[in-house]
């Protein structure tokens, strides 16, 4: 049998391409390899200040891009965080047993604390044991995540351990995989794309779009001119060549770069039409999706039904363990 893999996205606006890159594509190549379910994590989404009226075509959107970008349903599991209560169900059980002291040292709590402060709510310091509950209720081996999470994986072994002591052996410890593009920066070149710093380029953008954002991108500051030689060492936009340009062009851009053959409108273009044609069939297929939601929400609806069947047999087996039944 294979081996579990859970993996969850926020729906918190546009799908970038470093979420693609960091994560979707990763997933992509993970699904013949694993049991793979992929959830839409809403209430994950809500521990920060939204429109209400926003979130429902949030999670859509979010649901459609990933789907659009290779999570074939047929092949995995994809559904909404919401629609498993269990989820919830076993975050409380999990917060019982997990010390305050593990949570305070949780640098994204302390990141985000900064970035929220106006709101810093009980939900964003126990976020990472809801996200512990997520993957062990499917009792998931495998958890592919970037590196900012991977202390959140550790945390979720603690747990294991801490409620296997107590309780039982009832939950795998989860390992991290890690992508091969864990940081992408942004088209600023100065922080990771992001979308509150609006230094990203969507799935979902559209051609002319495109080749606009990246027309402004920051490249290899120290070339002036057009005739000064250049350094893909220290150019960002370098960095999306390796992942969106076919091996002959790389090659070729690292060497007349260097001798200022190329200068950086010819590379950008060169760039603009790699990912427009990677982007595009994606972009058509999540236009689709998006405007047929009846069969959007069937998919997740579906997901969700087969995600009750396996977490409502690891709810009976945590709650005999306690006691509970």
């Amino acid at each position: 049998m294979k081996k579990r893999l859970f993996s969850g996205i926020q729906p918190s606006g546009d799908v970038h391409i470093g979420n693609y890159l960091g994560a979707i594509k990763n997933w992509v190549r993970l699904i013949d390899q694993y049991e793979c379910i992929f959830c839409i994590v809403d209430y994950h989404a809500v521990t920060i200040e939204y429109n209400p009226k926003d979130m429902q075509k949030r999670i859509l959107n979010a649901a459609a891009v990933n789907i659009a970008s290779g999570l074939d349903p047929n092949r995995c599991i994809v559904f909404v965080q919401s629609y498993v209560p269990e989820h919830t169900e076993l975050a409380w059980i999990l917060n019982t047993i997990t010390p305050m002291g593990h949570l305070e040292r949780m640098t994204q709590f302390k990141d985000k604390s900064k970035q929220n402060a106006e709101n810093i709510n009980a939900g964003l310091f126990t976020y990472p044991i809801l996200q512990a509950a997520d993957i062990l209720i499917y009792k998931s081996e495998a958890v592919p995540v970037g590196e900012d999470q991977v202390q959140h994986i550790e945390l979720a072994r603690e747990i294991v351990r801490k409620f296997n002591t107590r309780y039982g052996e009832t939950f795998p410890e989860p390992k991290e995989i890690l992508s091969e593009a864990s940081r992408i920066m942004g088209l600023d070149g100065k922080a990771k794309m992001s979308k509150s710093l609006g230094n990203y380029i969507s799935l979902v953008e559209t051609p002319e779009s495109i080749g606009k954002k990246l027309s402004t991108a920051v490249t290899d500051e120290n070339r002036k001119r057009r005739t000064d030689a250049g350094n893909p060492d220290v150019c960002n936009l370098f960095t999306l060549h390796k992942h969106f340009s076919k091996n002959e062009q790389i090659e070729t851009i690292n060497a007349v770069c260097r001798t200022a053959e190329i200068g950086c409108v010819e590379c950008k273009k060169i760039l603009s039409n790699n990912i427009i044609e990677t982007l595009t069939p994606i972009r058509l297929k999540y236009e689709h999706l998006v405007n047929d939601q009846d069969y959007l929400l069937n998919i997740l609806h579906t997901g969700a039904k087969r995600c009750k069947e396996i977490v409502r047999d690891t709810m009976s087996e945590v709650k005999k363990k306690m006691g509970l039944i």
